[in-house]
């Protein structure tokens, strides 16, 4: 059962029974988990100052390996509600999530997109893409689940959940519009994306890319030779320059692409490194969600032949803060 539908339902009854009608009444602010980067920034952004945050998982962490430690087990069991991803991301901690929610507000916010915008699993027919943040308009619905999470929280703060959800959404649109601008100044012929995991199918689905990761969508797939010796194939005969390495996979594979491609006299350069599972540094640009995809579509664009310009969306690529303007 999706996590999210079952903390939605019973909110109410485990709000009262762990801290009592009174609870409600304190303004103090919500002390909230959330397990990756990206769920971290939406709750921050969403919930303002009424939430304070503690995120599992950092940058260049795999939430596909994460397993929960000790201090993780003691934030998560104190804090007021914990917020994740779900879809089988977090593949380690998904039964000690599963426990927790049956005594506190445990939120799978990622399972809030509808199920006829979800990529299928090939490999795993009952499961499906867990990296809905690769596509803006995807995360709209992460961030009004989020929303309305917290409003059910603290309901005497709706009007600024409300106001602030809208402000990030109006920033999801203007990412959204220029990823449809600069990916799509990549000749068509270029529009193919080889990274060491398919983190990126939700990003070529909705700006029509050819998605191909060395393993699968889960690092714990083993990436095999036929698999390398098919890419290498194709870089060749599609005469693919660029391909790309991620901050939270190891590039060992990548390198394997490129030696095999010029073993067979074709040249790829490794066009850069993309933030798939996790952000970019805290306090920096590439540290927020819009910041991350920003850099993942201007780096893509230029990488394949694209016209972007080398700041991004509005000049923030690599300045070193997030509050540059």
């Amino acid at each position: 059962m999706s996590l999210y539908r079952f903390a939605r339902i019973g909110i109410p009854v485990l709000l009262a029974m762990l801290w009592g009608q009174s609870h409600a009444q304190d303004n103090a602010r919500l002390r909230l988990v959330a397990t990756t980067g990206m769920i971290s920034d939406t709750l921050r952004q969403v919930g303002g100052e009424h939430i304070e945050v503690q995120g599992l998982m950092g940058p260049g962490v795999d939430p596909h390996l994460y397993r929960q430690t000790r201090s993780d087990i003691s934030a998560m069991t104190q804090a007021d509600a914990v917020f994740w991803n779900g879809l089988y991301l977090e593949a380690q901690l998904e039964e000690f999530l599963e426990r927790l929610a049956q005594r506190k507000p445990v939120f799978a916010v990622g399972e809030a997109v509808p199920e006829a915008q979800l990529l299928a699993d090939e490999e795993f027919p009952d499961r499906t893409d867990p990296h809905v943040w690769m596509d803006p308009n995807r995360w709209r619905h992460v961030v009004e689940a989020t929303r309305d999470a917290l409003i059910e929280l603290r309901p005497e703060a709706r009007d600024d959940f409300h106001a602030n959800a809208d402000a990030l959404l109006e920033q999801l649109q203007a990412l959204d519009d220029y990823a449809s601008r600069a990916l799509g100044s990549v000749p068509e012929s270029a529009r193919v994306l080889v990274t060491a995991h398919d983190a990126f199918g939700y990003l070529g689905d909705a700006y029509g890319y050819a998605v191909e990761g060395i393993q699968g969508f889960s690092t714990e797939s083993e990436a095999g030779l036929a698999r390398i010796e098919t890419l290498v194939n194709l870089l060749v005969e599609r005469r693919i320059g660029a391909i790309f390495v991620e901050t939270s996979v190891s590039e060992r594979n990548i390198r394997a692409l490129v030696e095999g491609a010029a073993a067979q006299g074709w040249k790829v350069d490794i066009g850069g490194e993309l933030y798939s599972d996790a952000m970019g540094a805290p306090d920096t640009y590439e540290g927020t969600y819009i910041g991350m995809i920003d850099h993942n579509v201007t780096l893509l664009a230029r990488a394949l032949g694209g016209d972007a310009p080398r700041g991004g969306m509005s000049g923030r690529l690599g300045t070193g803060s997030e509050d540059h303007q």
